[in-house]
């Protein structure tokens, strides 16, 4: 059975009463995020500091995948199986929509989509089909991520387009950046400063070197605190996880304008 579609708090009108509907404990949190088990600080802007968001989520800490800065041996298989299993229990929490705190778990796109029967979207990926429509002729889209080498052809199919059909460019953080000692190697503290400056960095060689480029999508969903630095430097539209989970949060629970 579809979980939050099915049922959920609401008032049903009929034979002069206002019935209330349930089958949860908690109401509320309709989009559903799962969460690699890390310690690093989250800063508001990005998904796993609640602050971010103007409305309720709920979260699930997926535990004893992720240790440091290095995955299991049988890492594909590990994550597959543990995300699996929190997708459906966030579903039988009474989440309408489920996404991911990092964009690598994009491989597992379809078999997470599969596992559960409410809408999945693991990583702004998803987003380029529908962008690169908006652009002009001869214009490319900027992907934003922590390691280049990760981006490849097949990790964009498993998110349904190619990049023989659609032109990317892909820029990635330096590997000894502050960035990715925070991020990758899940430090328990880091320098804002030295990767608010990093960021700009990466920004301003990006915005000197590609000329045709329309938009940015930030696939790093750790880059979206730092959304506004890259807009500022680049003048192009950014788009974040942020934006993806407000978008999919209007369409399960659409606002009332009546």
């Amino acid at each position: 059975m579809p979980g939050g579609f099915q049922k959920t708090l609401r008032h049903q009108k009929g034979k002069g009463r206002d019935m209330l509907r349930g089958g949860y404990t908690c109401y509320g949190q309709d989009i559903g995020i799962m969460m690699l088990d890390t310690s690093f600080p989250r800063m508001k802007g990005d998904i796993g500091n609640a602050l971010t968001f103007p409305f309720p989520v709920r979260y699930k800490i997926v535990r004893n995948v992720f240790q440091g800065a290095s995955l299991p041996r049988d890492a594909d298989a590990v994550l597959l199986n543990a995300f699996r299993e929190a997708a459906k229990e966030l579903e039988a929490d009474g989440c309408k929509a489920i996404t991911t705190s990092c964009g690598f778990l994009a491989g597992f796109q379809k078999e997470l989509a599969e596992a559960v029967h409410i809408p999945v979207f693991t990583s702004t990926l998803a987003l380029i089909p529908m962008i690169y429509p908006m652009l002009g002729k001869n214009q490319t889209i900027a992907v934003f991520t922590e390691k280049k080498e990760f981006m490849t052809e097949s990790l964009f199919n498993k998110n349904g387009w190619s990049a023989k059909n659609i032109p990317v460019t892909v820029w990635g953080m330096d590997e000894n950046s502050a960035f990715n000692d925070l991020i990758i190697r899940n430090s328990s503290e880091g320098d804002l400063d030295r990767i608010r400056k990093e960021v700009e960095q990466i920004s301003v060689r990006f915005h000197e070197t590609e000329k045709n480029c329309g938009a940015i999508v930030l696939e790093c969903q750790n880059l979206s605190p730092f959304g506004k630095t890259i807009q500022d430097i680049t003048g192009l539209p950014v788009f974040g996880i942020n934006q993806l989970i407000t978008f999919m949060r209007n369409a399960v629970s659409y606002p009332d304008y009546n």
